[in-house]
């Protein structure tokens, strides 16, 4: 199985990307009247991915868990706003039927992936435990060496 080494390697931002171009696609036509709507859909399509992106590069798995909810909620927004703008006639059928697939490919994709990481043992970057330097092993060495070699056998 391969590693994950950066948020475009998890299948739910690509899956999250592809749902924002899409979006993009359909309300970047003259019948696509509504500005505001046509804004809060776009605006709501890049969150998923931008939370994604977000959460994975935060230091803890807490924070990666919640940036992943908020991009589940986002899909969430982008899903119901497909609903009006078919209800209005900006979209037709089988571009609101391939938004919602997306919508609940990403929400389910992100759900589960949510649920992986907050079963896994790794915490983050900021709960991995560092020794620190012992300040008085260098006075020791070079002052009581006896005492020294016991403590930290020679090394």
């Amino acid at each position: 199985m391969a590693s994950i080494q950066k948020f475009e390697d998890l299948i739910c931002w690509q899956r999250s990307r592809e749902l924002a171009n899409f979006v993009f696609n359909v309300t970047d036509v003259p019948k696509f009247k509504d500005f505001d709507l046509k804004r809060q859909i776009r605006r709501a399509a890049i969150s998923p991915m931008s939370n994604t992106a977000e959460g994975f590069n935060r230091g803890t798995q807490a924070e990666f868990v919640d940036a992943l909810f908020i991009a589940k909620g986002e899909v969430g927004e982008v899903r119901s706003q497909f609903y009006i703008a078919h209800d209005r006639g900006y979209i037709d059928m089988a571009q609101f039927e391939k938004g919602i697939q997306l919508t609940d490919e990403c929400s389910r994709l992100i759900h589960s992936f949510s649920e992986k990481v907050k079963g896994s043992s790794r915490r983050g970057l900021q709960f991995k435990h560092v020794l620190k330097p012992d300040p008085d092993k260098e006075l020791i060495k070079r002052y009581v060496p006896e005492v020294y070699k016991r403590m930290y056998g020679g090394r």
